[in-house]
């Protein structure tokens, strides 16, 4: 039996209802092109194989568990299994035909963040993606203005994707059980943002900037990028806090900005 290795965060899921309810809610068919992140010891990768008529992209790191895989799972000729780092990956290559991809992963807790930015970078081959993080990281992955956990995390990815939190997981539906609780979250790609930012780059700068204390206000915060005049053109209050701010109004100042600077 292959052990869990904390240098790859790995905790492996084993509870059958929760694998269910996971799959229920993926809701795989076969004419899709599914794709799995880090299947571990192949828990979800068995019945996202029997949905798609055996057919799945699954991409592993961990070298050793790679060999399990296949003997595992030798009957099914559709099941393309990529040696990668997820981080480093290419997703667009698996992008081989019309179909967009459906990403399914219980991400490491290490490096989930930096991933699920670089997998925006191909959300326009991406119909959705249904992932297994912790439980705080999806709270503040589909946080509205006003909730505590609304910060930096949800603004950017809900500016590029719905965001929806589906339903928690226990500790003791992994071996070994971390210490935190898990939660599944449905990301699906926007076709455009509600609102675009004239210039992303700088979009990303005033988000950064609006939260770097989160205790000041925006006047504070902002003081390198909007004067007084801003604020009121704008008709934002300059000694409100960035987590009562809508994404629409950070796209907003960031356009104003970029149109003064021009």
């Amino acid at each position: 039996m292959h052990k869990a290795r904390k240098r790859f965060g790995q905790n492996f899921l084993h509870d059958q209802n929760i694998i269910d309810r996971i799959v229920g809610s993926i809701m795989p068919k076969p004419d899709q092109h599914m794709v799995e992140i880090g299947p571990g010891r192949g828990a979800i990768t068995e019945p996202l194989l029997e949905a798609t008529d055996g057919h799945l992209d699954v991409v592993e790191l961990d070298r050793d568990l790679i060999p399990m895989l296949r003997a595992q799972f030798f009957r099914y000729e559709g099941l393309t299994i990529h040696e990668a780092d997820a981080l480093q990956f290419d997703f667009g290559s698996l992008a081989t035909d019309d179909r967009p991809l459906r990403l399914v992963g219980n991400l490491p807790y290490n490096i989930s963040t930096p991933l699920m930015f670089h997998l925006l970078s191909y959300s326009d081959v991406i119909k959705d993606m249904h992932f297994m993080l912790q439980k705080e990281v999806v709270q503040r992955l589909c946080a509205a203005p006003g909730d505590n956990a609304y910060g930096r995390l949800g603004i950017m990815m809900q500016y590029h994707c719905e965001a929806r939190y589906l339903f928690t997981v226990p500790p003791g539906a992994f071996s070994p059980a971390p210490k935190v609780e898990s939660a599944i979250v449905r990301l699906t790609p926007r076709k455009a943002p509600k609102r675009e930012a004239t210039n992303y780059e700088l979009f990303a700068k005033v988000v950064k900037a609006s939260f770097a204390q989160r205790r000041k206000t925006l006047k504070n915060n902002l003081k390198d990028l909007l004067d007084g005049d801003g604020f009121e053109a704008l008709g934002i209050q300059p000694g409100a806090r960035a987590e009562t701010l809508p994404i629409d109004d950070f796209v907003r100042i960031a356009n104003y900005v970029d149109s003064v600077q021009k």
